[in-house]
């Protein structure tokens, strides 16, 4: 990576801003150990998370007992956590896809961290020597469109009920990505932001979709599928579509199916359906579903069950992983995956939508949506533009 080194213990100082960290340790956060994973190295990446935080003393092997998050004298106070879409696809037995454009990017990265002297938070340092170039997509619009037609007709053929197409484009750069990463977390709507780093790679996240939060005993997820312009007539469009509640539904009873599988019987329930939510320039609709933790659920289990997620994959979810395989000419990266905090007490995992990587010389950003047999490509295509748009604008 062009001007900047490994982020780790022996590069200091940088601030820490994992998604979904403790607001009250942000400032003395420091990193003790980290372990990266990527396609084609041994073992299965879920219980290879676990093993490595249950080394670290995390209590991740029993969710329904998560431990004390006021606890920490010289223990770690917990972990961010990244998993790619494809490795998510593994855990599912499903294909990870085409090869990642950002192939510094590891589809696992687990960093955990103690506490250190606290620093006095301060401004991130401009981008002195920035410069990047102009962005290409893997695809053209036309190609993008043929993919969506490619899509229906899988439906029309029952093969699917609905499929998530993302694309992707990519810049050159000069400098220290970091900084101009870091300000994806300030765009509005962006529960998820902050950015994570290692040797060669960086991923800034702006994600306002929950993918799974453990929080007062009960497992919650918030699927978002559903966009219009964050206009009062884009609301109301919102709100009276029918194919858009439809589709959103359809990804309601997917999570609800999913928590299903590692939640105590009779748990699940619907807690808040089709509400609307902006983020930037966009209102998104946005369900919550939960479930109260089986007894003796691990974070491995709950990552086979969860990952990947099913907003950003499509119903049913592994015929929809074999034709996001097919369809979509480049992986998705640092794109569609998990990406938060682990920790006694605390488990907030984002989905990394809005999310833009670096590695080498080369930016990169994903978009894309839900198609069903009412999608029309030209609409499909605006669309992942305009979820872009703000990441690019903020990466000049």
């Amino acid at each position: 990576m062009m001007g900047h080194g490994p982020v780790g213990v022996e590069a200091l100082p940088r601030r820490v801003s994992v998604p979904a960290a403790p607001g009250s340790c942000a400032d003395s956060l420091l990193e003790r150990d980290r372990f990266e994973w990527r396609l084609g190295d041994p073992g299965d990446p879920a219980t290879l998370i676990e093993q490595f935080l249950s080394t670290h003393d995390l209590p991740v092997t029993d969710l329904a007992r998560p431990g004390d998050p006021r606890r920490h004298g010289d223990g770690p106070c917990g972990a961010a956590l990244f998993v790619s879409a494809a490795a998510g696809a593994v855990l599912v037995d499903a294909p990870p896809g085409a090869p990642s454009p950002a192939a510094g990017v590891p589809d696992v990265a687990v960093i955990v961290y103690g506490h250190g002297p606290r620093h006095h938070p301060s401004a991130p340092p401009g981008p002195d020597g920035w410069w990047r170039g102009p962005w290409q997509p893997s695809w053209t619009a036309q190609q993008h469109a043929a993919a969506v037609d490619a899509a229906r007709t899988a439906i029309a053929r029952g093969d699917i009920y609905q499929v998530n197409v993302v694309g992707h484009a990519a810049a050159p750069y000069r400098g220290d990505p970091l900084p101009v990463l870091a300000r994806l977390g300030g765009l509005p709507g962006a529960r998820y932001g902050g950015t994570l780093a290692g040797a060669g790679w960086a991923i800034g996240c702006a994600s306002p979709e929950t993918l799974v939060e453990l929080v007062d005993g009960r497992l919650v997820t918030r699927p978002i599928k559903g966009t219009r312009p964050a206009t009062p007539a884009g609301r109301a469009e919102l709100l009276a579509s029918t194919k858009e509640r439809a589709e959103h539904i359809m990804i309601v009873d997917l999570e609800r199916n999913d928590l299903a599988r590692v939640a105590r019987t009779g748990s699940v329930r619907v807690d808040d359906l089709y509400a609307v939510r902006r983020w930037c320039d966009l209102w998104q609709a946005e369900s919550t579903v939960s479930a109260s933790p089986a007894d003796g659920l691990g974070l491995a289990d709950l990552l086979r069950a969860v990952c990947p997620g099913g907003s950003v994959t499509g119903a049913p979810k592994l015929s929809a992983l074999r034709h996001i395989a097919a369809l979509e000419p480049v992986g998705r990266g640092a794109a569609m995956g998990a990406l938060g905090w682990v920790g006694p007490g605390r488990l907030d995992l984002g989905l990394t939508i809005r999310t833009a990587a670096a590695d080498g010389d080369r930016l990169h950003v994903w978009a894309g949506g839900g198609i069903t047999w009412g999608s029309d490509p030209a609409a499909e295509v605006a669309e992942a533009r305009a979820k872009a748009a703000p990441l690019r604008t903020l990466l000049r």
